[in-house]
């Protein structure tokens, strides 16, 4: 199981990227905080629609395959805006690399968690948390060191924004080959039969038909319409907050942001809040395990919504102490990562059954979804409102996690352990 810290490392690299960094880069570049939020949420779309594809990637034998194919391609796509960057037609030819990166991106996660299942050892083992430290790694490099690259490189090159974040990609694109050719020596094939096979134009045909069918039964089972409202609405105040708070920190001060420049952001961003993140998903494992969906469905999702009132905070107080603001990202992603444990509990009792994987895909477009629509949005709003009406709004959205936690939390009584 050597080969797992690094597939886990190099499944997190570029989706951090993705998500996160390409906002920084977009606003650096001189695009308007609509403009930013609307093109990056687009690239949750390979999650959105993983239903459509996943049968395709988890054909018998073919894993192995689509795991060193999407990191090469990843690479290559990441080494293409990079190249592109400094080019006068730098955001259609970026935008489009970049949705690139996010297609093969997705594969490879699917592929990545597809492949250690078939080739697992005993559960619990040590090797189960080296997935989560090495994902977390790859985001402190992504949102943290990489940033923080790009700052210092502008500085050196007298803030030339474009050629810092090309020199930054190339290097992502060149670990990224480096990996790629560790894990073409090591990554193994897997062992376990896939439960998708498909041999023929007949047979792609009656797959296609079977995930018709899949998705016909999800929206059948007992429930659906409020376990579908707890997939979307859980976490509005993190979709609608998740973009625009990474613009708020970087954003001049006298357009209402904090000013904190590349190395500023990474420091608090990339480190501070992403220990916060992970001790609020330990904890929340921990709590979970101990009382159950039932006793901590509540308490997790006021720690979804009540921290975000921090960002209210700091858009009135605009404090220029990077310890002030450093401590609420880490109360921030603290609630959220504690909170986060109830709605992936939820997700998995909901689906749990004979259907469960194909079932777990649709919940997991979902979840993607309800990331996807709001943060297209979130941008306008913010320009429409400015920072300080805008937190108001997403503190006040929370409304919503609350109206869909009472509304499963009846579901969840009406059985003796939960969801069947």
């Amino acid at each position: 199981m050597a080969w797992v810290p690094t597939l886990y490392f190099c499944k997190g690299l570029p989706y951090v990227i993705l998500m996160t960094v390409s906002l920084v880069l977009y606003k650096q570049m001189g695009l308007t905080n609509a403009e930013t939020t609307f093109y990056t949420a687009w690239l949750h779309l390979p999650w959105v629609l993983k239903p459509m594809w996943q049968p395709f990637v988890a054909q018998k034998g073919m894993l192995r395959w689509w795991i060193l194919g999407s990191e090469i391609l990843t690479g290559a796509a990441l080494a293409g805006v990079a190249l592109t960057l400094p080019a006068p037609f730098c955001l259609q030819a970026s935008l489009a690399l970049f949705w690139l990166a996010a297609f093969s991106c997705a594969v490879h996660n699917y592929a990545a968690d597809e492949l250690f299942l078939r080739t697992q050892g005993p559960r619990h083992t040590p090797v189960y948390w080296t997935r989560t430290v090495f994902y977390r790694l790859a985001t402190f490099t992504a949102q943290g060191i990489l940033v923080m690259m790009a700052g210092n490189l502008q500085v050196v090159y007298r803030g030339s924004m474009g050629y810092s974040w090309s020199l930054v990609l190339y290097g992502v694109a060149g670990l990224s080959v480096l990996l790629w050719i560790y894990h073409g020596l090591s990554v193994p094939a897997e062992k376990r039969r896939s439960i998708y096979r498909i041999t023929s134009r007949r047979s792609i045909a009656q797959t296609i038909g079977e995930a018709a069918d899949t998705t016909r039964l999800f929206f059948r089972k007992p429930a659906v319409a409020t376990a579908t409202l707890f997939m979307l609405l859980y976490r509005l105040p993190e979709g609608l907050l998740s973009k625009v708070s990474v613009l708020f920190l970087i954003d001049a001060s006298h357009r209402g942001g904090l000013g904190l420049s590349p190395q500023e952001y990474g420091l608090v961003a990339g480190t501070v809040a992403v220990a916060g993140l992970s001790l609020g998903g330990v904890l929340g494992a921990m709590a979970m395990v101990r009382g159950g969906l039932r006793r901590w469905l509540w308490p997790m999702a006021a720690a979804m919504s009540l921290p975000n009132i921090v960002y209210l905070y700091l858009s009135h107080a605009l404090p220029g102490n990077l310890m002030s603001i450093a401590l609420c990202l880490f109360v921030e992603q603290l609630g959220y990562g504690f909170g986060f444990v109830a709605y992936m509990m939820f997700i998995k009792r909901y689906v749990s059954g004979y259907l469960k994987a194909p079932h777990l895909t649709l919940a997991k477009s979902l979840m993607a979804l309800s990331m996807m629509l709001p943060g297209m949005l979130s941008g306008w709003a913010q320009t429409m409102t400015g920072y300080r009406d805008y937190f108001l709004l997403v503190v006040l959205s929370g409304i919503a996690t609350i109206i869909v936690t009472w509304m499963a939390s009846r579901e969840i009584k009406k059985t003796k352990t939960g969801w069947a």
